[in-house]
């Protein structure tokens, strides 16, 4: 921490310092890791607090800041010991009031070294919604913060006076009646009243003048409504729990009066009522006057959760994610603000809202990959909230029907970077409801017996099943679009993105050619159609390979009567407002449906009229080139399989593979996890592969191949040598089990493993040559330093752009 060396001023005449201050000067770049030390003059003393905005000296030019931390003296100020007080600048404005929680320069600094991210980049997570700040400066030569404008809104409220109590309107005043009517029950907005009676300015003057009516203005939140007709959005208070209900609140419980920040992971099965827990838990830690944060993985699940916290916790529940608008998303972030919200649901990004006394955190199906960040600071939700737990001392609780193999390895140890993991199991469904048979349609079979459908004989009986009993299904198939790629039958030829090297996915809805990589989309004639033709070798013999959701709904319009309602939810057909909130609530009040969707269907939903789930094809997600492939294919099927048979009456599943002997189908089909975990926790033990290392992966992308390969070789040669320095006992190999050094928590003398550089399977994307470096790395090896320090000694040349993933999810 210390000042800029270049630009070292005195402090006029006229100043006086009052105290120091550590501020975050808001430029996202790696060099700038640390806060540096400003002297704050006694006319803002009073003023600034952590988490003010101030405009500082930075170089040669004005700077937005951070303050992080204060002082009386420089000697007190964190990192600034031995600082001569007259060669440190003065903070020259105070710009902003604070916004942010106070923690939040805490974990800005732990989010800055653990995922080795610039500093400025993590503290921006905490600041209120709609865009980076920006300083301007007016024409007076004042500077000033400039955020996206976003007005507020306000709302008048009427309510009866004394005198309105008592007030006699004349005989002939209809419109006053009503008014006296509609606000005898209590306040009402004008809003409400316009909704029902339409236009009563001209009344509400008049009773106001007269003293029988009083009129407020206040402020109006912006996203709070989240009405729905979902019939599954509401949460009644069960009149008995079950066992594995009570034992999970009873594990919350002990977790909350530790105040030692201890995680606790409810392993339930589907439809095991773990909601139910969350709100119990919820419940208990609202009544000591805290806060608290649950986190949804899928926006699809936001109306269906809110629903069920609202129902429960009315007004005082603000939702937040990425499909609001901008006035929503700040409404929603005052709310939880001024405490006006307590119970905050959303995405990950939830966990950044300015949290009043937070004082427990809850993760529904924890497993998800979408809780981990895809831009710098690639945080994962659950590493951050376990964070903020143990630096709080609340509770995190974990729910999950296939809890990720890095919480049950965690939960086995028991302990993990100090923090106490318990796993808790809930092994039945309330109210007597049972889990869903589950039929293995073997695909080979049905090929060798002539069928060419896209459904198995047994699935399609199934279907047709559900149509004469007026039931419904909900369909599985993890491609979206009509069909995955074109192929030339002549020549072979598959048409690919001109900036990626990524096929192209046929969408025959709008007759278009799209990269799901980067989002290009070339239009083109219906295939097949004369002029079509293959951009290689000119044939017009261009097949459509694969199948897609698309595809796959025109064969179910094809095979079911016309009065079931078929509802098609992927990427394309939820791409406005609230379109899986619409797309949900038509599904629930038709009589008859299918739901076909990707994943986002697999999740969450419970709909008690669901007697049939069926996947299309459970094979395309067992053989990605991926050492989580088979985790996530577990999950996604399992997921899906929990959808069926969650009312009184039974469900099935049928599950559509040329794989049926693969341990994740076996697991899925008998409901027995083991047969998956125990051979999946063999092989990640014997390749070194988490949860018994860590696994980062080092990005570098450029125009220019060579130079984006000659960097990436550049930093793993160098990270070899810093590593062969520190920890020159090489990782060992494992055999049936983790490594000794491994299963103990990891041995920091053993050295991480560099592999590459190497092409990404993606090899170039958005025109843009990518290679990485990937490190396992043991647990107790803390290589986001050893990342950090090869960074900074060596920055990446112009035109050539490095990003870091710690605990890496995505490798292609």
């Amino acid at each position: 921490m210390a000042p800029d060396p270049q630009q070292l001023a005195l402090f006029s005449a006229e100043s006086t310092v009052a105290a120091f201050a550590s501020v975050v000067v808001d430029i996202p770049a790696r060099a700038l890791s640390e806060p540096y030390a400003y002297g704050v003059p006694g006319e803002f003393a009073d003023d600034i607090a952590i988490g003010s905005t101030v405009l500082v000296t930075f170089g040669h030019r004005a700077a937005l800041g951070y303050v992080v931390a204060l002082a009386e003296t420089l000697g007190d100020l964190p990192g600034a010991e031995g600082l001569d007080p007259v060669r440190v600048r003065p903070v020259r404005a105070l710009l902003a009031a604070p916004s942010c929680s106070p923690y939040a320069a805490d974990i800005a600094f732990w989010l800055s070294r653990e995922y080795v991210a610039p500093l400025a980049e993590c503290l921006r997570l905490f600041l209120p919604p709609g865009g980076t700040p920006r300083l301007v400066r007016d024409a007076d030569g004042a500077y000033r913060v400039e955020r996206p404008a976003v007005a507020e809104v306000h709302e008048r409220v009427l309510s009866l006076t004394d005198a309105g109590r008592t007030y006699e309107p004349p005989v002939r005043a209809h419109r006053q009646r009503q008014l006296l009517e509609a606000l005898a029950c209590g306040p009402v907005t004008t809003r409400e009243l316009r909704a029902l009676y339409t236009d009563l300015s001209a009344t509400i003057r008049t009773l106001a003048q007269k003293g029988v009516v009083a009129v407020e203005e206040r402020r109006a939140w912006r996203g709070v409504s989240g009405a729905t007709t979902l019939s599954s959005a509401s949460a009644s208070v069960p009149e008995h729990l079950t066992d594995g209900q009570r034992e999970a609140l009873a594990a919350i419980a002990e977790a909350y009066a530790r105040g030692q920040g201890d995680v606790v992971l409810i392993d339930g099965v589907t439809g095991s009522g773990k909601t139910e827990v969350y709100l119990a838990a919820i419940e208990r830690v609202l009544a000591d006057g805290r806060s608290a944060c649950v986190l949804v993985p899928e926006i699809s699940l936001t109306a269906q959760t809110v629903g069920r916290f609202r129902s429960r916790f009315g007004d005082a529940v603000a939702v937040f994610h990425s499909r609001l608008s901008a006035g929503e998303r700040l409404d929603q972030w005052d709310m939880v603000r001024t405490g006006a919200a307590r119970v905050v649901v959303g995405a990950r990004s939830a966990l950044f809202c300015p949290f009043r006394d937070l004082g427990l955190i809850v993760i529904d199906e924890e497993h998800e990959q979408s809780y981990k960040q895809g831009s710098s600071p690639r945080y994962h939700a659950r590493e951050v909230a376990a964070e903020m737990a143990r630096r709080g001392g609340f509770p995190l609780v974990l729910g999950s029907a296939t809890p990720s193999a890095e919480a049950l390895e965690r939960c086995r140890a028991g302990t993990w970077a100090a923090q106490r993991w318990q796993r808790v199991e809930m092994r039945e469904r309330p109210g007597g409801a049972r889990l869903p048979r589950v039929v293995v349609a073997d695909l080979r079979r049905a090929f060798a017996g002539g069928n060419r459908s896209m459904f198995s004989s047994v699935l399609e009986r199934a279907l047709l099943d559900v149509a004469a009993r007026k039931e419904k299904a909900v369909l599985l198939h993890n491609r979206r679009g009509f069909a995955p790629f074109l192929m030339c039958r002549e020549c072979g030829c598959v048409p690919t993105c001109r900036h990626c090297s990524t096929a192209l996915t046929y969408h025959e809805r709008t007759h278009t050619l799209e990269c799901h990589t980067c989002g290009a989309v070339y239009h083109v004639r219906p295939y097949p159609a004369p002029g079509s033709a293959c951009p290689q070798c000119g044939s017009r013999y261009l097949a459509k390979m694969g199948l897609g959701t698309q595809q796959v709904e025109d064969a179910l319009r094809a095979l079911l009567p016309p009065d079931v309602a078929v509802i098609r939810m992927d990427a394309d057909s939820t791409k406005g407002k609230d379109g899986h909130q619409r797309l949900l609530e038509a599904f629930d009040a038709a009589e008859s449906a299918v739901l076909l969707g990707t994943q986002m269907i697999a999740k969450g939903l419970d709909f008690p009229e669901v007697t049939l789930v069926g996947v299309i094809n459970a094979d395309y997600a067992l053989k990605m080139p991926d050492f989580r492939a088979g985790e996530r294919a577990f999950d996604l099927l399992e997921q899906v399989a929990g959808r069926a048979g969650r009312g009184e009456r039974p469900g099935e599943v049928i599950i559509q593979t040329y794989l049926p002997e693969d341990p994740v189908i076996r697991a899925v089909a008998t409901h027995d996890r083991a047969i998956f975990t125990e051979h999946d926790r063999a092989q990640r033990a014997e390749a070194l592969y988490p949860p018994f290392v860590r696994l980062s992966n080092i990005n570098v992308w450029a125009r220019d191949e060579h130079a984006a390969e000659g960097h990436a070789a550049a930093i793993a040669c160098d990270i070899r040598r810093l590593v062969a320095a520190t920890a020159p006992v090489p990782l060992p190999a494992g055999d049936a089990g983790a490594p000794p050094s491994l299963a103990e928590g990891g041995d920091p003398r053993v050295a991480p493993v560099v592999l590459g550089p190497n092409p990404c399977v993606i090899a170039r994307a958005k025109d843009r040559y990518r290679f990485h470096v990937v490190i396992k790395s043991p647990l107790g090896y803390h290589i986001s330093d050893v990342i950090a320090a090869v960074l900074d000694a060596r920055p990446a040349p112009q035109g050539v752009t490095v990003g870091v993933d710690i605990d890496a999810y995505d490798l292609m």
